[in-house]
């Protein structure tokens, strides 16, 4: 080790020391305002002579002056002296301590403290010992920011310097990372999650770990991958993706993205790898999980279409149809709901879809792409293009502007866009002479080209007065 090294990490070491004795006065004022539920359980259990303390992501986010999703509670009572207390109890992971309390319909997890054993599945330990000790309990979180616990009576419980990584940015696993990664797999994705969300950074042996167990998390459902995956796309930094790809932790659960990432676009249009262009497109969309999912398999497809011309310049026809069709296995494979699934394979097949700026035309694009794909097909357009490089970016950008300009105003107008709304229905066209079936459905169909090529003939007169020549 160099000298300047060595002088690097006396420094740190000196700075986190300083810190730390700084933090331990700052906690030993920390205060947490409980939720009137949560202290009522605390309370109670403590009347009986047990410990009981709000615990893990609850703590952590309060400290960060986030609103916690839900409060978590861990305790020295057993879990029957827990039922035995509180009127109302859900025995939600008997097995594991965890009891959920209900007050006036709101439920809490109450788990008593406990020591892990072996872990044989990646996922859950082959048995579970409670114990008396909250430090024990603590000892098997996954990261020191989430290794926290707080009560009125006795203040912040820190016993692993969770304060001094929240104050530093710092995702680090407690104890041995190879360990903690060793019993669930899936806290590997959830250290890049955790540094999505909180805009943190994942200390080195925490990602050293990573990138050794990463293939473990193959053992992990698609169904736990999958909720990760969104929060992290959801997330305030989205580009964090990069490090799930670095660490190898894409190379398991979407390989496709790290084939995008190797894929070269020699195009004046791009930049950079298919990959980077994407990851920098998902910082340009709101967190939407339909967007950011669309964003992210845009162009899933561009490793399988690419085609390099005569003059070196690479083209990459049809990528979206196809890329629609990818996604959908790919949707399918992480358990993605059938709805999410359509919207984003939608977005994807027409991403690329440039109509004539005319209101005639883009009713049509309108009728063709889904109403339920509008506006959100103008951020994904808006979103790659600010990610593509600067050749003619002003012009893209432009001529999305006045596509959405023209759309709002066929909104505007409520013109007509679709079968539902012409003037005319199926009820209408049998009372005028039409048989049911088959024949209904072709007029009708015939009856909105001509609407989608003039709205002034959405009236119920003129629909009709068609509907008459199709009968004769």
């Amino acid at each position: 080790m160099s000298a300047a090294a060595d002088r690097r990490i006396s420094w740190y070491t000196g700075a986190r020391h300083i810190r730390k004795q700084e933090d331990l006065r700052k906690i030993a004022d920390m205060k947490i305002v409980l939720p009137e539920k949560v202290n009522k359980i605390i309370t109670a259990l403590e009347a009986r002579g047990y410990e009981a303390y709000a615990v893990g992501g609850c703590v952590r986010d309060s400290l960060l002056g986030r609103t916690p999703q839900d409060w978590d509670i861990t305790t020295s009572a057993k879990p029957e002296q827990v039922k035995q207390l509180f009127s109302h109890t859900i025995d939600t992971g008997i097995a594991h301590g965890t009891v959920t309390v209900m007050l006036q319909r709101e439920g809490f997890e109450v788990t008593t403290y406990r020591i892990d054993g072996e872990y044989e599945d990646a996922r859950h330990p082959k048995e579970v010992q409670f114990t008396a000790d909250l430090r024990e309990d603590l000892r098997r979180r996954d990261f020191t920011i989430n290794a926290m616990a707080y009560n009125e009576t006795a203040g912040l419980v820190d016993a692993f310097d969770g304060m001094a990584d929240l104050n530093s940015g710092v995702i680090r696993c407690v104890g041995k990372a190879a360990e903690r990664f060793s019993e669930d797999a899936l806290r590997m994705l959830r250290a890049v999650r955790f540094a999505a969300q909180l805009g943190f950074f994942i200390e080195e042996e925490t990602k050293d770990a990573i990138r050794q167990l990463a293939p473990s998390l193959a053992k992990v459902s698609a169904e736990r991958i999958q909720a990760e995956l969104v929060k992290l796309l959801v997330s305030a930094h989205p580009k964090e993706l990069r490090t799930a790809y670095e660490t190898g932790l894409t190379a398991v659960f979407l390989p496709e993205l790290d084939r995008m990432m190797v894929c070269e676009q020699h195009h004046p249009h791009h930049c950079c790898s298919v990959g980077d262009h994407t990851i920098e497109a998902l910082g340009n969309v709101t967190a939407d999980r339909v967007l950011r999912l669309a964003v992210l398999l845009h162009d899933v497809a561009k490793p399988l279409c690419r085609t390099t011309d005569e003059n070196g310049i690479d083209h990459f026809y049809g990528h979206p149809a196809k890329g629609a069709e990818l996604a959908r296995r790919i949707l399918r494979r992480l358990k993605f709901d059938n709805d999410t699934t359509d919207a984003v394979c939608r977005l994807i097949a027409w991403h690329d879809d440039r109509p004539a700026l005319s209101e005639r035309s883009v009713r049509r694009a309108v009728h063709r792409i889904g109403t339920e794909q509008y506006p959100a097909i103008f951020a994904v357009k808006r979103a790659d293009i600010l990610a593509q490089s600067d050749y003619r970016r002003e012009e893209k950008l432009a001529y999305v502007a006045e596509y959405e300009r023209i759309y709002q105003e066929i909104r505007r107008k409520q013109q007509c866009l679709t079968i539902r709304d012409l003037a005319v229905g199926g009820r209408e066209l049998i009372a005028a002479g039409m048989k049911p079936g088959r024949e209904i459905g072709e007029a009708l169909e015939r009856l909105l080209e001509l609407v989608l090529d003039d709205p002034s003939c959405n009236t119920k007169e003129r629909l009709l007065a068609e509907a008459e020549k199709m009968i004769q």
